[in-house]
């Protein structure tokens, strides 16, 4: 199982899933900052990643696409600093 975390999570989770064997990649070491989600979420898809995000628009592109990939898993919590 591959991860992409989303830009709007810190980088640092990867550094701390790859510690643990996890296969995450950031975003931002494959595509653009300024990509839109849709963007995010086609590369996703093509490349089998659970997306993991704080942002509630995957979610939302699933339900409106009637998608069964990608996976999503939302980290909702009041620190999301990108440091």
């Amino acid at each position: 199982m591959k991860f992409l975390v989303d830009v709007n999570l810190s980088p640092r989770l990867v550094q701390i899933l790859n510690q643990y064997g996890v296969n995450a990649v950031h975003w931002s070491e494959i595509g653009s900052l300024k990509a839109p989600d849709e963007e995010i979420f086609l590369l996703a898809r093509k490349r089998n990643f659970v997306v993991i995000t704080h942002d509630l628009d995957f979610g939302a592109i699933l339900a409106a696409t009637q998608a069964d990939a990608p996976s999503v898993i939302q980290i909702r919590t009041l620190n999301v600093s990108r440091k």
